[in-house]
């Protein structure tokens, strides 16, 4: 009686495996928390297998998951990339020299003897590389005219966590709200830390100088060169300058027409061409003529 109800908990325990997900052909695995490490590009990581060590285990394995699940630690040996840039302790793996590529969800597999066969006990980590931005690539006109709006931007595509963007005026931090400037600064420009842009509403003068842009997070920053902006001033006076010189153009192309028409340089040009018809008609005629006369002969 009582072997059949121990047979009978052993089968409630496997159903019940196979139900959470837990299950595997040799018995039931012990699900534990899962783990986010944080590790700065091309330092080192340690990604921890918590397994309790009561007895040696059968089979230890670490696997990297994805849309393809690929083998890190197999056989007693590491694979792929990882090996000569990592070793083991105990059951966790030091990763040395990280790189961007090696974020992702990696999973411990332990196999431990049992009773009922073997034990699968499982732990999931997943590693964040953070990385320094770059860098960033900065536009930045180099005129501008006042009172039009101009805009100057920064972008880095490198930097994890995504980086804050700091504008620079001739190598003076620009503050995020104008109005709190010194007064001889334009107060017209928009910042937006997050996108990188730097906008002036109305550009005038004062705006003129040396521009460049810093990305910033919590790795490190990197800058862009300095380029520089000039806004100069519309010129009203060459504007109107320009339309009455071309507006003069204009006036005498068209007297110098209405002087050649009176004085019939139109008319013996439409003469010749005329006569010139004429005479090339006439020679037509003539050849037709003799061609016909012979024919008739």
């Amino acid at each position: 009686m009582a072997r059949s109800r121990h047979r009978f908990l052993l089968l409630l325990l496997s159903y019940l495996g196979v139900v959470l997900g837990y299950h595997n052909a040799y018995g039931f695995s012990t699900p534990r928390n899962h783990q986010v490490v944080t590790a700065i590009e091309f330092q080192e990581a340690i990604l921890s297998c918590k397994y309790q060590r009561k007895t040696s285990p059968s089979r230890l394995e670490w696997k990297k998951l994805g849309p393809s699940v690929s083998f890190v630690y197999y056989q007693q040996a590491f694979q792929g990339n990882f090996k000569n840039r990592a070793e083991m302790l105990n059951f966790s793996i030091r990763i040395k020299n990280v790189t961007r590529k090696d974020a992702g969800q990696y999973r411990c597999e332990v196999s431990v003897p049992s009773d009922q066969g073997q034990n699968l006990e499982e732990d999931i980590i997943t590693l964040e590389v953070l990385v320094a931005p770059g860098v960033p690539l900065c536009e930045v006109p180099s005129s501008a005219l006042s009172g039009t709006v101009v805009e100057l931007k920064c972008q880095d595509k490198e930097g994890f966590p995504a980086p804050e963007y700091t504008w620079f005026k001739n190598g003076v931090h620009l503050l995020e709200n104008p109005k709190t400037g010194h007064k001889t600064t334009n107060i017209s420009y928009t910042m937006n830390r997050k996108t990188g842009t730097l906008q002036f509403n109305s550009v005038s003068k004062l705006d003129t100088g040396e521009y460049f842009c810093e990305a910033r997070n919590s790795v490190g920053y990197h800058r862009c060169p300095g380029k520089q902006m000039q806004v100069d001033d519309l010129n009203i006076n060459g504007i109107l300058g320009a339309v009455v010189t071309v507006a003069l153009l204009i006036l005498f192309c068209g007297l110098g027409a209405c002087y050649a028409q009176k004085k019939g340089y139109f008319t013996k040009e439409n003469s010749f061409q005329k006569n010139n018809s004429d005479s090339k008609a006439a020679k037509m005629s003539e050849c037709d003529f003799k061609h016909t006369k012979s024919f008739v002969i």
